[in-house]
């Protein structure tokens, strides 16, 4: 049974790797020169409420109050006036950002992070308790900026600790380090879809992912990225995420503006939805690149994938063939809606990956 499933789940295997039965000795074979995309066959969520992608987030971070001091005298049986014996305040909780791989983004990040009080003292010498440290999971990739705009810290790696906001020191109980930060995602996603509002990223997204973005026939749906994942059968996974549609004259803070080209800063590779069921297709792909090339040359030079969505519809049949004479670069069509001819993009989305990881 289990080299039965084995066979399903590794398409690109060796043959000088067995996998080991009690039974019998089955050899891997050779099918595929990319890895294969896992169609998962478990039904979505009926959750109605979307899941943001949050990238960048701005917080206030307050580290925890330090414990006051007590004050106290000590009165004996054969002394009334022993002297003091109040304990010092335990120290307040640091706020701490820590790396992780738990979490992508930034939508369980609260915008005001308060550290734990430290305990008071108490007579007869009793020192209070120091308090715990607050502990904030941020993903690897993280920008800690301060208000200003300058980087204090880069969290590149796993496990990195960051300490936002000392507490207060005990015995006189003063307050913790009051900090407001920005927090930046390095990377938001491997490949980020880009295109006019309506061309059928969200449906691409949802056809290839497990994501449930909303999806309605007007424009700017999509008013903040979403992210989905994309599982190969060597169970490598890429994250896609899909951006808010793009206008003319967005470099100039139209639309959803600079904030949506800074989301596509943060991709690796960007993906080009085009609607081949408009005239002139071609002209959808030289306005995107304008305002690319507007707000950043180096993000127009990004690699790119060029798709044409919505070929189901027959007027795209035309225009995929004028997009393709007047680009002269390879263009693939799908059909989101339809399933058609997304096998073929996730192999070039694979291909890419490995390119430019």
């Amino acid at each position: 049974m289990f080299a039965a499933r084995s066979l399903l789940y590794f398409r690109k295997i060796s043959l000088t790797s067995p996998v080991k039965n009690s039974k019998r000795l089955v050899l891997r074979r050779e099918t595929h020169s990319v890895p294969q995309a896992l169609r998962s066959t478990k039904p979505k969520s009926n959750r109605k409420e979307p899941i943001y992608f949050v990238d960048s987030k701005q917080v206030q971070v307050i580290g925890g109050k330090g414990g006051d001091g007590c004050i106290s005298f000590l009165q004996l049986w054969c002394n009334e006036r022993a002297g003091p014996d109040g304990g010092d305040g335990g120290n307040g909780g640091h706020v701490i950002f820590q790396t992780s791989t738990d979490v992508r983004n930034f939508n369980h990040v609260l915008s005001k992070i308060r550290g734990l009080p430290g305990e008071n003292g108490r007579g007869e010498h009793c020192h209070g308790k120091n308090a715990q440290h607050t502990i904030v999971k941020v993903p690897v990739g993280t920008v800690v900026r301060n208000r200003g705009g300058q980087i204090v810290g880069d969290l590149s790696e796993v496990n990195i600790m960051f300490v936002a906001a000392r507490g207060g020191v005990g015995e006189y109980g003063p307050e913790g380090e009051d900090i407001s930060y920005i927090l930046e995602l390095r990377t938001m996603a491997d490949i980020g879809f880009i295109g006019q509002p309506n061309a059928g990223k969200s449906t691409l997204l949802n056809a290839i992912t497990r994501a449930k973005p909303k999806i309605a026939p007007y424009a700017f749906t999509t008013l903040r990225p979403y992210v989905g994942m994309v599982q190969y059968d060597d169970f490598t996974q890429l994250a896609i995420a899909d951006l808010p549609g793009l206008i003319r004259d967005s470099h100039l803070n139209k639309g959803l503006g600079i904030q949506f080209l800074k989301h596509a800063e943060r991709c690796k590779v960007l993906l080009i939805v085009l609607d081949a069921s408009l005239d002139n297709p071609s002209l959808q792909y030289e306005q995107l690149m304008h305002e690319l090339r507007k707000f950043s040359k180096n993000l127009a030079e990004r690699p790119k994938i060029i798709v044409a969505n919505k070929m189901d519809i027959p007027e795209a049949k035309n225009n995929f063939q004028d997009l393709q004479n007047e680009l002269k670069v390879k263009v693939i069509p799908i059909s989101a809606k339809t399933d058609a001819n997304l096998s073929e993009l996730l192999r070039v989305m694979r291909e890419y990956y490995e390119l430019y990881k």
